[in-house]
């Protein structure tokens, strides 16, 4: 407990806390999630939705919190995110994604392509 204390000081300045707590408003309208100040990996949580946002203005409320907070910055580094589809990760080989895009694997038998009754292409 005495640790999270002293590494969240910072949310004891009122500024730095307005700065939170419209982060957390912009995360709960859009994802419906709702942060609480005392909860474990708060700065985690916030940077994560940051980063899937569709928002500008929770993006630019990041950016400035993390500006102004220099423990943000070093607590998390970026990594690639997951593709999604609806919302819902894309699970894929990594070393497959670069090789899909090069090139097309060949069929060995040509597919038949029919549309409206017609035999296309």
């Amino acid at each position: 407990m005495n640790s999270v204390t002293s590494e969240r000081n910072w949310l004891f300045d009122p500024s730095l806390l307005k700065l939170v707590h419209q982060c957390r408003r912009l995360i709960q309208s859009e994802f419906g999630v709702k942060l609480h100040l005392n909860e474990a990996g708060l700065e985690h949580h916030l940077a994560d939705y940051a980063g899937k946002t569709r928002s500008t203005h929770l993006v630019h409320t990041w950016e400035a919190l993390k500006q102004r907070v220099p423990e943000l910055n070093t607590k998390h580094e970026e990594s690639p995110a997951p593709r999604m589809y609806r919302g819902q990760p894309i699970f894929e080989d990594v070393s497959k994604r670069g090789e899909d895009t090069a090139q097309p694997e060949p069929c060995s038998r040509q597919k038949k392509v029919i549309y409206r009754g017609q035999v296309v292409g």
